[in-house]
């Protein structure tokens, strides 16, 4: 089961980013909840700072440099060798920002739904109930940025969700209109934007599903159908005999 100290010498840090952290408690608990059901052994770190995307985002590329150094030197103090993250956006920062400005980093980063993903295949897990009803949104730097689709597609499948695509799916999906600063700094657009893209899904699913916080919380403003990744998950699993 995952661990939150270094009495075991465990390399995988699992950074759940500031938004998860910091707001999305709920959501924090369960991914650690979903890790220790599927065995996928994992350390936290209370020194661990923000990736620095936001920072990157208003102009602040020396700041952001400043953050990445700290990072490395904080990870590789610990023995870090990779990283797990639920945050698209902490995604691409470490394996497509950090790599071009620190020479030495050199630790990758594996989504959560991509590590779900092989942790129910290596217990042979798999819904058999009745299937549900669902939409699944792709959350931008998830998805155009990483090149990440089909697993979690897959992990939601397996659970028992029946995925009614939007004509906007994949790399064509409209955003959530919560990145970029957009949600802090102009609210009201934000909301219309999420409105729009919930309007985009058959009004027939039950849910729509997002392995991104910030999609997840931008998405609720304008319909209570929007869940976070996780707990579609967790509830299935707790549920689940193998």
């Amino acid at each position: 089961m995952g661990i939150f100290s270094w009495l075991k010498s465990e390399k995988v840090l699992y950074y759940p980013g500031c938004l998860t952290k910091g707001v999305l408690k709920e959501e924090f608990e369960n991914y650690k909840e979903i890790f220790n059901r599927l065995g996928i052994d994992f350390v936290m770190l209370d020194d661990a700072v923000c990736c620095g995307l936001p920072v990157l985002n208003a102009g602040y590329k020396k700041d952001v440099k400043k953050l990445a150094e700290k990072n490395l030197k904080i990870f590789k103090d610990k023995g870090i060798t990779k990283i797990i993250s639920n945050c698209p956006s902490c995604l691409h920062t470490f394996n497509d920002v950090y790599p071009k400005l620190v020479r030495d980093w050199d630790i990758p980063c594996e989504h959560a739904t991509v590590v779900i993903l092989r942790g129910l295949k290596k217990k042979g897990l798999r819904f058999k109930g009745e299937s549900e009803v669902v939409a699944y949104h792709d959350p931008c730097h998830l998805g155009r940025y990483s090149r990440i689709y089909d697993e979690p597609r897959e992990v939601i499948e397996m659970l028992g969700g029946r995925i009614v695509e939007s004509r906007f799916n994949r790399e064509g999906a409209l955003c959530c209109g919560g990145g970029g600063g957009v949600r802090a700094n102009f609210e009201k657009l934000a909301k219309d934007i999420a409105k729009s893209r919930v309007e985009s899904f058959d009004s027939e699913v039950g849910k729509i599903i997002s392995p991104c916080g910030l999609c997840y919380a931008n998405l609720k403003s304008a319909s209570d159908k929007s869940i976070e990744f996780s707990s579609f998950v967790l509830g299935k699993l707790r549920g689940l005999k193998r």
